[in-house]
């Protein structure tokens, strides 16, 4: 060994203080529950057991040493310890998709981040309101939502709703009435599928073969 080695495991005064370096950003079966223990260590919360066994029913099938190791690295350090935030493409799903099918520890993750940004908070909740016109045919609420964003100050939102405003009619029908094209785009895409097969995709070759063809 080396003496950084020996060094390392002689001053280690509990296993815990081994799980640096090689071992250091590896993925850990508490990752998905530490936006949970870092709420409990801000309401002051600071028992390791306590709160390992409140994420046990929670889903997490790791061991007490991990989430002691954690607190004990939040008391020691001289600088904040939190969990690595989530991506946003993983926050937009954990958003866009329908709240029941969302896991527990996705749940507690999507509620962390909401805490921190007020913003994403009400964003959350009117892309979550549109969900439920859209998939209920609830078109009548339409204005009222319309309503709802623009006393928020979500400036992309705003232009999304001014776009809708501007066809408001059509969209209400569309979120109502249960007919749908899709059934023609479908057949249209079919043919636009076949026609690149035929003739590859639209250029000055594809130009040139439809001329000949014509002559």
């Amino acid at each position: 060994m080396t003496y950084r080695t020996v060094k390392l495991f002689a001053d280690a005064a509990t296993p815990e203080d081994l799980f640096h370096g090689q071992w250091q950003g590896r993925p850990s079966k508490l990752d998905a529950f530490k936006p949970y223990l870092d709420d409990r260590w801000n309401q002051g919360c600071t028992n390791a057991w306590t709160v390992w066994e409140e994420i046990v029913p929670l889903g997490y099938q790791g061991s007490y040493q991990r989430v002691r190791a954690y607190f004990r690295e939040k008391r020691l350090s001289p600088g904040p310890v939190t969990a690595r935030p989530p991506s946003p493409r993983v926050v937009a799903g954990w958003i866009l998709r329908r709240p029941e099918t969302l896991t527990e520890t996705e749940h507690l993750r999507l509620k962390a981040v909401l805490v921190h940004c007020p913003e994403l908070d009400a964003l959350t909740g009117h892309v979550r309101s549109f969900g439920q016109m859209l998939t209920e045919r609830q078109g009548e609420r339409l204005p009222q939502w319309l309503d709802a964003v623009r006393r928020d100050d979500l400036p992309g939102l705003h232009t999304l709703a001014a776009g809708i405003d501007r066809d408001r009619d059509a969209v209400i029908a569309g979120l109502t009435l249960p007919w749908s094209s899709g059934v023609v785009e479908g057949h249209v895409n079919r043919i636009k599928m076949l026609k690149r097969q035929m003739f590859g995709r639209a250029g000055f070759s594809l130009l040139r073969k439809r001329v000949l063809l014509a002559t």
